[in-house]
């Protein structure tokens, strides 16, 4: 009994990291986040239908300005407004052709309400000296350390290359 305990404990820990996260590309192909151990992360819930889609071009420039020191990752989600309403090759396409995104994209993912993914659960409830609680529209941002912590979360009027976000990195 106490072995099954244990390992019940184990199986049902809360997570302690991003690195505890694995999540499935674009093209559908399963990835964990700890490939990045060692790297800043920026997870951003994205849309491409939305008044903040011009901020693909600026992750597209941190991305390449930091690249070897931060990993930007697009989520695209469909909570707000339905201005994702696209399937995967859509997005890719759209992502690619208008902003040449080379950073990674995964899935399109539920972001808030009663289907939110367990990482955007985990992202909206972390201590971080920010703020928590739900994610109130596309472009919201989280900032991990090499650490897999979250260390800043940033609204969507706030820009990629903002100094509140450069000067992390």
């Amino acid at each position: 009994m106490k072995v099954l305990t244990i390992l019940l404990s184990l199986l049902f820990a809360a997570p302690s990291s991003v690195y505890d996260f694995k999540l499935k590309d674009i093209d559908g192909k399963g990835f964990s986040l700890a490939k990045y151990r060692g790297k800043k992360i920026l997870i951003v819930n994205t849309a491409s239908g939305c008044g903040y889609t011009k901020q693909y071009a600026d992750l597209e420039k941190l991305s390449s300005q930091y690249k070897g020191k931060l990993v930007v990752i697009g989520v695209p989600a469909n909570n707000f407004g339905g201005q994702e309403p696209g399937t995967e090759l859509e997005i890719k396409a759209f992502c690619t052709k208008e902003f040449a995104v080379t950073f990674p994209l995964t899935q399109k993912t539920s972001v808030k309400g009663d289907d939110i993914a367990p990482l955007f659960k985990y992202l909206t409830t972390a201590p971080n000296p920010d703020f928590t609680g739900d994610i109130k529209w596309n472009f919201e941002k989280f900032l991990i350390d090499e650490n897999g912590k979250l260390i800043h979360r940033y609204r969507s009027a706030v820009t990629p290359l903002a100094q509140e976000i450069t000067k992390e990195i």
